[in-house]
């Protein structure tokens, strides 16, 4: 898929807002993209997945056992790009604040697999799942993700594959731009909520 296709999955679900956005990191954005306004869509989400999927292939990490992925916002992106990859997909769930497997989920010890995500910004999310992962002695060969905000800066200590990298602007909230400082902030992800 091209940068524009992606972008127009994004579009037709209306899930590119503008306004003051508080995102996982904790950093401010003036753009904010509400992929589960696509995920609720199965049409939509398996556009991006199966090209995720195809791109996968293509750069060679088709032959993994499984796809893993960090709860909440892996979950969908990890199944529907599993489906295409005829391969099962597990998640990992937070713990008391970590990231473990639950729900009778396993991953062998060296067994191969990738890690996919929704949308990487700092990436923090994809690594705490690699870490989890890794711990349990699976070799994670790669990650991959709809949307790479970071622009390609994101360092997750595997190669990252992404659909689009799409640099967003971010900044911390001590050093607002003064028109994004004087709307009130909203917080749309799903990190820190109970």
């Amino acid at each position: 898929m091209t940068r524009d296709e992606v972008l127009a999955v994004f579009k037709s679900c209306d899930a590119i807002l503008e306004g003051h956005f508080i995102l996982s990191s904790g950093l401010r954005s003036p753009l904010f993209l509400q992929k589960t306004l696509v995920f609720r869509r199965p049409d939509k989400t398996e556009i991006l997945c199966k090209a995720l999927a195809d791109k996968i292939r293509a750069e060679g990490f088709g032959s993994v056992s499984q796809v893993v992925s960090p709860a909440v916002g892996g979950i969908i992106p990890g199944y529907e790009t599993a489906r295409h990859l005829g391969l099962p997909a597990i998640y990992t769930e937070r713990v008391d604040g970590q990231f473990q497997l639950r729900r009778n989920f396993w991953i062998e010890p060296g067994e191969k697999v990738i890690v996919v995500e929704d949308i990487v910004s700092t990436g923090l999310s994809i690594r705490e799942c690699i870490d989890c992962v890794r711990a349990l002695g699976a070799d994670v060969v790669a990650a991959a993700c709809i949307i790479d905000r970071s622009g390609g800066q994101a360092d997750l200590g595997v190669p990252l594959i992404s659909l689009l990298e799409f640099e967003v602007p971010a900044y911390a909230p001590d050093n607002l731009p003064p028109d994004l400082a004087a709307i009130p902030p909203v917080k749309p992800g799903s990190r820190g909520l109970a």
